[in-house]
């Protein structure tokens, strides 16, 4: 079933809405094979804000997966778009998304099966999935490590508009990405990095591999985005 979403770019064809339920990054990935870069998925919900884009790379697996990292950050940029000001948004290490304090979503990434980390990838799926609105057997506050975009005001919008809102700005920092080489994205990330992540230490992002680099007394520590996606 088709639906429109507002002020999405034209880059973005066909789209796909599914119903309440559906599963947006599982349809992008079906999806991927036949219509390539551009098919996008989401679901049509009032609670929760799902949604996939299939990309064509032109890198090796390795140096693409970063563009869970662009993902990550363009949720963020779209979720500050329309909610209340002074917002604190941070993300868990690699990709799960913190609003003041709770978890309210995450990005995520899959790629063809069996690709090697040096093969230039038929295609990459990049998503993201939002808590919205707590459901009806869900009572609001029960788990304090998380909470949903109304409960931190977001009542202002909805999830198709949050859905479109975060597509333009995938579109935009990927095009960052592109000019002007990964560090421009990278430095928007890591400046919403988990604060406590190495604690006074220097960070950094291998923008060959996306790995967590970190700094400190001389000695350099790497976290491997390859490993922790897998996991």
């Amino acid at each position: 079933m088709s639906e429109a979403l507002p002020d999405l770019p034209s880059v973005f064809t066909p789209i796909l809405a599914l119903r309440e339920g559906g599963d947006a990054m599982t349809r992008a990935v079906a999806m991927a094979p036949e219509h390539g870069a551009g098919a996008l998925a989401w679901v049509r919900s009032w609670a929760r804000v799902e949604a996939a884009v299939v990309l064509e790379p032109e890198q090796t697996l390795a140096a693409a997966r970063p563009a869970l990292l662009a993902a990550a950050t363009a949720a963020v940029d779209a979720i500050g778009a329309y909610g209340p000001p002074e917002q604190a948004m941070t993300f868990d290490w690699p990709a799960t998304i913190r609003l003041n304090g709770g978890v309210v979503g995450l990005a995520r990434i899959a790629a063809p099966p069996g690709c090697a980390e040096d093969a230039v990838p038929d295609w990459l799926v990049v998503g993201i999935e939002l808590a919205f609105a707590a459901g009806a057997r869900v009572e609001q506050g029960l788990d304090p490590d998380r909470t949903t975009l109304l409960e931190e005001g977001y009542d202002d919008t909805t999830p198709a508009e949050l859905t479109a809102s975060w597509a333009r700005h995938l579109m935009a920092t990927l095009a960052d990405w592109q000019a002007g080489g990964f560090r421009l994205v990278a430095e928007r990330y890591l400046a919403r990095l988990d604060p406590t992540l190495a604690q006074g230490a220097v960070r950094g992002i291998d923008p060959t591999t996306g790995d967590l680099l970190i700094q400190r007394d001389g000695a350099r520590e790497r976290i491997a985005l390859a490993q922790a996606v897998a996991a």
